[in-house]
């Protein structure tokens, strides 16, 4: 793919309607210069008001500011972190505290973004089946081979919650950079019970905003209740009228085998009932993406495959996860499609490299799918497998908790919000200094060393962004691990 220039000085999104000037006797746009009263300014997630819409005002701010740098790799295309820093402009000041915004930045907190996209891409796909359904077996009678299939999607979908659970346990432990962010104080031993409600609440309503964009807005209400109730319990779900209502047989296929509702005082969530029973054959699931898969289960393949692939290269193996991957130059800032750049850009049911014409869906599985899984076998592994992050600079988070500072600052007139025009007019007024051969050479290689695979970073130091698959390296001994490198 050619590397598209992203101007970050001309507006893309455009807020207001179009209306009929009988004066110039044509259509003018008319845009909204107050959104403060707006019926569609906000949504409310878990009680907190995000912004839904923005000015173009606050749009030149974000591009100027916090739009991810070009010195990135794949800055062209839309990863995780395009869709996180979009949620920190629009989430409520209240959430602008260095512990949160430093913790939405560390590498467990980007594993679980991933993992949850992962999960929730196949949830959505399995409540329109189970819509389809309801509506189709209204005087039909079910086969055997059909409530296989059924049971094998619950199985498959139950796998997928296993893998968001592994990676929230991280989190959970405390271990390593998280050591930071557990409930429990050092020495006292005594549960911070009041700051760490409200940082899950925060933490939850952020996790709903983000993986809602990625799935190209689509399904609020369905990502909502589900995150609410995978990460709390049924007890904290609350019954509201726009919720989806499922029969006990659809509960069951939703939410696994492993889900059981008890009294409150002893309920755990559905990610940790799915710990505390896994089956033998799903063991693996819980080292994808630490070490590399050795065994001839076609389904644990599958499910590494699409979580070590990072997202620009998804459409190498013909996945969608909602909008990872895709051309920015398909979005605007909010990131919603540009349907007049899509329809331009040829695409069809024969070319769909990001799933853009052709319908989510599910694979019918095989019979006896499951019995097969039983009878595979699982070899010694050989090779681990590492994460390549650049770090985030403390500058970067500084920034952030200034957000309604520069804001403001913005918009008073301390910086003027230039377009490309103005901007190379002024450039041209100035006087640049000339950079010398030596400094040129010497921020190139700066830059390479940070893309390039096996970059010299500590673990402590650590960031997220994209990155290639890498190879293997050069043999070693027997039974030694060797590096397999992946975003």
């Amino acid at each position: 793919m050619k590397r598209v220039h992203v101007d970050n000085y001309t507006p893309k999104y455009y807020s207001g309607k179009w209306s009929w000037s009988a004066e110039k006797d044509c259509l003018e746009f008319e845009p909204h210069n107050d959104l403060e009263n707006a019926r569609e300014r906000y949504i409310t997630t878990n009680g907190y008001k995000f912004l839904r819409i923005i000015d173009q005002e606050e749009e030149l701010i974000f591009r100027q500011a916090y739009v991810r740098d070009t010195g990135t790799y794949d800055f062209d295309t839309l990863v995780i972190n395009d869709i996180r820093d979009l949620v920190l402009f629009l989430m409520p000041s209240d959430f602008l505290t260095y512990r949160f915004v430093e913790f939405m930045h560390r590498p467990a907190v980007h594993r679980l973004i991933h993992a949850l996209i992962i999960y929730f891409e196949y949830f959505l796909r399995m409540v329109e089946f189970v819509l389809v359904r309801r509506d189709e077996l209204a005087d039909q009678i079910q086969s055997d081979q059909t409530i296989e299939m059924k049971k094998t999607f619950s199985i498959y979908l139950s796998q997928y919650r296993l893998l968001v659970a592994r990676n929230y346990s991280v989190i959970l432990k405390g271990e390593g950079d998280m050591a930071n962010y557990y409930h429990m104080k050092e020495i006292i031993n005594i549960s911070d019970t009041s700051r760490d409600r409200v940082f899950h609440e925060q933490f939850l309503a952020v996790m709903t905003q983000i993986v809602w964009i990625c799935m190209h807005r689509r399904a609020y209400n369905v990502i909502e209740m589900e995150m609410n109730r995978l990460f709390r319990s049924d007890h904290f779900v609350m019954a509201r009228p726009e919720y989806l209502s499922f029969t006990p047989a659809e509960r069951s296929l939703l939410y696994g085998r492993n889900h059981k509702i008890v009294n409150y005082r002893t309920q755990v969530s559905p990610l940790v009932q799915e710990l505390e029973h896994v089956e033998e054959e799903d063991m693996p699931i819980l080292w994808i993406g630490e070490r590399k898969y050795r065994g001839n289960d076609k389904r644990i393949a599958e499910m590494e495959l699409e979580y070590i692939v990072p997202g620009p290269q998804l459409r190498m193996i013909d996945v969608a996860h909602g909008i990872l991957g895709h051309p920015k130059d398909l979005y605007n800032t909010i990131l919603d499609l540009d349907w007049p750049t899509v329809r331009y850009s040829n695409f069809s049911l024969g070319y769909d490299p990001y799933h853009i014409i052709r319908q989510p869906h599910l694979d019918i599985p095989k019979i006896d799918a499951l019995k097969m899984r039983k009878m595979s076998e699982n070899y010694e592994h050989f090779y681990k497998v590492y994460r390549i992050y650049e770090p985030h600079s403390l500058q970067i988070l500084r920034k952030w908790l200034k957000r309604d500072k520069l804001v403001q600052f913005y918009r008073s007139g301390g910086l003027l919000l230039t377009n490309v025009v103005s901007r190379c007019e002024k450039e041209l007024a100035e006087k640049v200094p000339v950079t010398k051969v030596d400094q040129v050479i010497s921020n190139y290689f700066k830059v390479k060393s940070r893309l390039r695979k096996g970059s010299p970073y500590e673990a402590d130091n650590i960031s997220i962004t994209s990155s290639r698959i890498g190879g293997f390296n050069s043999p070693r001994q027997k039974n030694t691990p060797q590096e397999y490198y992946f975003d």
